[in-house]
């Protein structure tokens, strides 16, 4: 492995030009795709195959043909003036002239009359109309929405409170917007903190950006063929930045190090690949199996967003080895800083450094910082324990949005089950009587306790199928909801014995109750799969059993302690107000399995990188405790670069309006605190101090059936030519 990366970053860096003209092509191919490819078509309704909701879901649209179910839809609440009711002449009128005006609409199916549905509350206060349209929210124009917005500003004209829900005028989320830039900024200040230099410190956030934008135009050029959106492409964009500067950063900082050694740049730059390449290869592959053992959860968006993401992995990692070695031969000098430029001269490799002091720190106290490390990350990872997972929805808006009063409003005036009904489909195809045994399902789905409310039933042309809602006395995210949905489905055995007619719970407070269910019981096995290939291509790349399994435990602790954190401030609502977080509740299901799998590879990061050096240095000689310091002293400052950037980038993403990508960006931030500084700085040095020469036992049959990959370079030797003796050395004063 080391002896080919080596070869190809030496041939890369004597072809640059060619490589750099081959990768800007390729950006434009794909850019052109992008521009010339059609929209993105709908994969489908499906969310979670499998499930009871949305197998329920499915049987809607097969046996009530034309239903509006997947179209766009707007909820229209009108609150009367205070002292008023709706049903006043005046306002009536109002409500009547909405309607009627929302209905001629050209993409409206329909517009329902409050006061012809009874949606009116029973104090008369509040009332809302529902508008539905032929085509889905992406599909309606600007003309479509204005019909719409004009209709809405006219009834609150007449002096009504009229907000707006449902999905018509929802505005679509952006994944960062100018947090995110300031995320990238903060790396710039990082990278030119550590090297000194413009160049050195631009050069990985410009292959970052080269990678991402060949990533992201990809899925854009591919999206109509594999049901692909920018919302698919938020984690591969967001993953993309991150490990595309940290893999950057570790090439230059290794051509740094071989500068300074005395190498002249092309075999600097040989050395680099061949050495921190081979880490960085090891590195994306951990990362892309835990984006890829996604599919293994079953949700298709998920398996999308996992896979694009992957992709993007595999182009940072590609243009790692061969892009930036290839701007390195434009710029053999440049990269270096200022007064090494100056001086002309290498510092001493073995010169002191904060790392290395920290390491010995640690040696000398490896007890006493491995138990302060476990309890601390313990306690973080205490929440966890009350992990109520769910799907936030309109009441996680903040107030000042109309989707968030209208949820409000529809509560204070209905009950607040009433933004959460339940939908019972009714299969009667069994039964004698269809009508009947549909009547005697919402009879005793009527009186169980905590539902409110039963609408009509509604029956499909073939007079097989019917539907009707339920409401609940709670709220969607109210665990009493979730009860109820589950003594539901408990009367279906003994109500179908007695009709002959079977029914399925659906509606989003199912799907909800359904999805977290179902991500619940994927979590142990995708973490079974991810571990285990982890765990042998660790032992693969270190040649030891004991070194594989102190990352996996680590990585347990740290992603725990970021889970905790992330259910203290999201759900708790501790300090939820500086993040931006009007309204603390259940953690959204995909969440935690996301933040699990990319925290996973983010972890293995750091352990190929940081473990990587100290056995690079065990292999060439070095004593156990020694190997460590040596590690320490050549990686701990980039590592913990490499980290503050991550963290920088990650934290871009909590200014989002999507909840989901706000947690997932706080998860991770704080995730990459706790296993970077934590876990890989202190308790990594802290076992393996207590291991000693065991932390790299091999049983000689295992050593034997393992292949050898060489990333430490040892093969390296017998391969490179000599370098000149006269040849002009420049330092590097980062000493890393």
């Amino acid at each position: 492995m080391a002896t080919l990366l080596y070869r190809l970053g030496r041939t890369a860096f004597r072809r640059r030009w060619l490589v750099t003209l081959l990768w800007a092509l390729i950006l434009g191919a794909v850019g052109l795709g992008a521009a010339k490819a059609p929209a993105a078509s709908d994969s489908g309704t499906s969310f979670m195959p499998g499930i009871e909701a949305q197998k329920a879901f499915d049987l809607i649209g097969e046996r009530f043909p034309g239903s509006s179910a997947n179209g766009a839809n707007a909820r229209i609440v009108f609150v009367a003036p205070a002292g008023e009711k709706v049903t006043a002449a005046d306002n009536r009128a109002a409500i009547d002239a909405f309607v009627k005006e929302a209905a001629a609409a050209p993409e409206v199916s329909g517009a329902v009359d409050p006061f012809a549905a009874q949606a009116v509350s029973k104090d008369g206060t509040t009332a809302y109309a529902t508008v539905t349209y032929k085509v889905k929210a992406d599909d309606l124009t600007d003309a479509d929405k204005a019909v719409l917005e004009k209709a809405v500003d006219e009834a609150r004209d007449s002096g009504l409170t009229v907000e707006v829900g449902g999905t018509a005028l929802a505005e679509q989320p952006a994944a960062g917007g100018s947090s995110e830039a300031i995320g990238i900024v903060l790396a710039a200040v990082v990278l030119l903190i550590t090297f000194g230099s413009l160049a050195a410190a631009g050069l990985p956030l410009l292959t970052a950006v080269i990678g991402v934008g060949i990533s992201m135009a990809g899925i854009l050029a591919l999206g109509s063929v594999f049901g692909l959106s920018m919302t698919t492409g938020t984690l591969a964009s967001m993953l993309g930045l991150a490990v595309g500067i940290d893999y950057a950063l570790f090439v230059v900082s290794r051509y740094r190090e071989e500068r300074a050694n005395g190498h002249d740049p092309r075999e600097a730059a040989g050395l680099a690949v061949g050495t921190a390449g081979s880490a960085v290869v090891f590195a994306g592959l951990t990362v892309v199996i835990a984006l890829a053992g996604l599919s293994v959860v079953g949700v298709p968006m998920l398996t999308k967003m996992g896979l694009c993401a992957a992709a993007a992995v595999i182009v940072a990692v590609l243009i790692a080895l061969t892009l930036v070695p290839a701007l390195l031969g434009m710029w053999p000098q440049a990269v270096l800083a200022r007064v090494t430029r100056k001086r002309g001269r290498a510092t001493t490799a073995a010169a002191e450094n904060g790392g290395t002091r920290w390491a010995r720190f640690v040696l000398r106290r490896p007890v006493a910082v491995l138990v302060t490390s476990v309890v601390g990350l313990g306690a973080l990872a205490l929440p966890v324990t009350q992990l109520d997972m769910g799907m936030p929805g309109a009441e996680s808006k903040p107030v000042s949005s109309t989707e968030r009063r209208a949820y409000d409003a529809l509560a204070h005036g209905f009950g607040p089950g009433f933004n959460g009904p339940l939908t019972i489909v009714v299969d009667a195809q069994g039964a004698d009587d269809p009508k009947a045994a549909a009547a005697a399902i919402a009879e005793e789905i009527g009186a169980t306790h905590e539902v409110v409310s039963v609408s009509p039933a509604r029956f499909n042309p073939a007079g097989d199928t019917a539907l009707f809602s339920a409401v609940p006395a709670t709220g969607p995210n109210d665990e009493k909801t979730q009860d109820l949905v589950h003594a539901i489905r408990a009367e279906r055995a003994a109500l179908e014995r007695e009709t002959g007619a079977s029914f399925k719970v659906t509606g989003s407070t199912a799907m909800d109750i359904d999805v977290a269910q179902a991500l619940q019981d994927a979590l142990v096995p995708y973490l079974a799969v991810i571990i285990g290939l982890a765990l042998v291509l660790l032992l693969v790349v270190f040649r030891s059993v004991l070194v594989p399994v102190k990352a996996a435990f680590g990585f347990l602790l740290s992603v725990l302690a970021a889970l905790g954190s992330v259910v203290a401030v999201f759900q708790w609502g501790w300090g939820a107000g500086l993040l931006g977080v009007e309204q603390p509740g259940p953690i959204m299901s995909l969440m935690p399995i996301f933040l699990v799998g990319i925290v996973f590879g983010l972890a293995m990061d750091y352990e190929v990188f940081l473990v990587a050096r100290m056995r690079e240095a065990y292999v060439h000689g070095d004593r156990a405790p020694q190997a460590v310091v040596t590690g320490f002293r050549h990686s701990a400052r980039v590592v913990s670069a490499a980290a503050v950037i991550m963290i920088a980038v990650f934290s871009g993403f909590v200014g989002a309006a999507e909840s989901m990508i706000k947690t997932i960006g706080f998860g991770l931030a704080v995730a990459v605190l706790f296993d970077a500084f934590v876990v890989r700085m202190a308790l990594v040095p802290a076992v393996l101090a207590l291991l000693g020469d065991k932390a790299w036992w091999l049983p000689k049959w295992l050593d034997r059936l393992l292949p050898r990959v060489d990333v430490e370079g040892s093969g390296l030797a017998g391969t490179r030519p000599e370098v000149a003796a006269d040849q002009p050395v420049a330092p590097d004063p980062v000493r890393v």
